[in-house]
């Protein structure tokens, strides 16, 4: 069993068994809202998330990632959600740039 961690959401746990999905379908699986203008298909980078703890756990960066990791546009610990999966467990925050108004968010 996989477990994500999403530490500004009141520590809100996810959890999955079997063939992993973006962390991005995992969370809209669970009904919580995150930010993904472009839908999902890594071409912009509103789904970023911080990766706290298990980046070793995630699968490695796309070459959308690695696009935005050159331009600066992704730090060494950001993700982004919509093209990562997780192969085990970490722990995350939602950026300050891309929560949503609607949300409440914790510290």
């Amino acid at each position: 069993m996989v477990k994500i961690v999403i530490e500004n959401l009141a520590q809100k746990e996810l959890s999955y068994k079997g063939s992993p999905n973006s962390i991005l379908q995992l969370v809209q699986s669970n009904f919580i809202d995150w930010m993904h203008a472009c839908g999902g298909k890594g071409r912009c980078t509103t789904c970023k998330m911080i990766v706290v703890k298990g980046m070793e756990n995630l699968s490695p960066p796309t070459a959308a990632e690695m696009k935005y990791l050159i331009d600066g546009q992704l730090a060494e610990n950001e993700r982004l959600a919509c093209q990562t999966r997780a192969q085990g467990n970490c722990r995350v925050r939602i950026p300050d740039e891309n929560k949503m108004p609607h949300m409440i968010y914790t510290s």
